[in-house]
């Protein structure tokens, strides 16, 4: 259902081990923060219980499925 860039794969994920691609994949499946950003990809956010219940940013190509970024966002602040 998902795929990962190399850039992903490669920077990404030994950048941060202890991000978990579960984690990113239901950040874009819940669809619960979205933006479109002006280059055609996606930024998507949701709360991570499991770490502290901080805020992932996960960030998708313009289809949605090939997740490109992710990183805690300490800046993001949720809408009420």
């Amino acid at each position: 259902m998902f795929e990962y860039t190399s850039y992903f794969e490669k920077d990404v994920l030994s950048k941060r081990p202890y991000i978990k691609k579960e984690w990113c994949e239901k950040v874009v499946s819940s669809k619960e923060f979205v933006e479109k950003q002006p280059d055609d990809r996606f930024r998507f956010w949701g709360k991570i219980p499991e770490f502290d219940n901080k805020y992932l940013r996960v960030i998708t190509l313009k289809d949605q499925r090939i997740i490109h970024n992710a990183f805690f966002d300490r800046k993001f602040k949720e809408v009420k």
